[in-house]
């Protein structure tokens, strides 16, 4: 479990998110919602340690972060950034390996066992048969599931996810967010995720925070927190929120404004 207590994070002496108490369980996908630079990044920043604590405590399985050394927080917690850098020259395969860095001592190679544990990630992600497709050459979507093959392959209790499906079209949004939903349930992740797409969080999430100007406006489940007078207040606009006709969670739908373009 994460486990966020009284945390405030920012950059540069500059808070940006204020006394933030969250929980995060195994098995769980909890979303962070709201709009840019409510904190969501930020968040996931400070929990995989990118950036030091102001104040409070984070906690993974009651374990302080600031007491767990770099190499056993790798192992715990594996993090998907938002359109990460790659090395184009590298194979897939390759990529991937890099995730048996945190289990690696000094000067020690990858084994057997290593290069099993990176081929079952890559068969989890459906991403073996472009292994040894060079980077360069892969599509968004496909880079997307690469990144998380190589989270998978530290072997990690909880994944973190920065907007994992933004600049991917539809498709490959709802199959990233299917791979890690069967992920999350299959492997009992602890699972955090960004989203800014308010209908892809309801359909995903089993739970919700959503962050308005670096503070925790409400959480819950996606019926609780997706309403029109929340969306109102944390994002200022005006939407209307109906039950999706299948499985009845939340749908957000908009409106055009006053000034239609006309038709010609």
């Amino acid at each position: 479990m994460i486990e966020l207590d009284n945390v405030s994070l920012g950059y540069n002496h500059r808070a940006i998110l204020h006394n933030v108490n969250m929980k995060a369980k195994h098995g769980q996908i909890v979303g962070l919602v709201g709009p840019n630079g409510s904190g969501k990044s930020t968040l996931i920043k400070g929990i995989a340690r990118v950036i030091d604590l102001f104040s409070g405590h984070i906690l993974i399985d009651g374990r302080d972060i600031r007491t767990i050394k770099r190499d056993e927080l790798a192992r715990l917690v594996a993090t998907v950034p938002q359109s990460p850098a790659l090395p184009g020259a590298f194979t897939a395969f390759e990529v991937v390996l890099l995730g048996r860095t945190p289990h690696l001592g000094l000067l020690r190679y990858e084994g057997g066992n290593d290069l099993a544990i990176a081929w079952q990630a890559m068969e989890a992600t459906h991403t073996q048969h472009f292994a040894e497709r060079r980077v360069s050459e892969l599509s968004g979507g496909e880079r997307q599931r690469l990144v998380i093959a190589r989270a998978l392959t530290q072997q990690p209790k909880a994944m973190l996810l920065d907007e994992p499906t933004a600049n991917l079209d539809i498709n490959h949004q709802i199959e990233i967010l299917n791979l890690v939903k069967s992920l999350c349930l299959e492997q009992s992740l602890t699972v955090i995720i960004a989203l800014h797409d308010l209908n892809l969080a309801a359909q995903y999430c089993d739970w919700m925070v959503m962050l308005n100007s670096g503070n925790v406006y409400a959480e819950g489940t996606p019926p609780d927190i997706l309403t029109a007078p929340n969306i109102k207040h944390v994002y200022g606009a005006e939407v209307c929120v109906y039950p999706h006709p299948i499985n009845k969670l939340p749908t957000t739908l908009i409106t055009a404004g006053e000034n239609k373009r006309k038709m010609t």
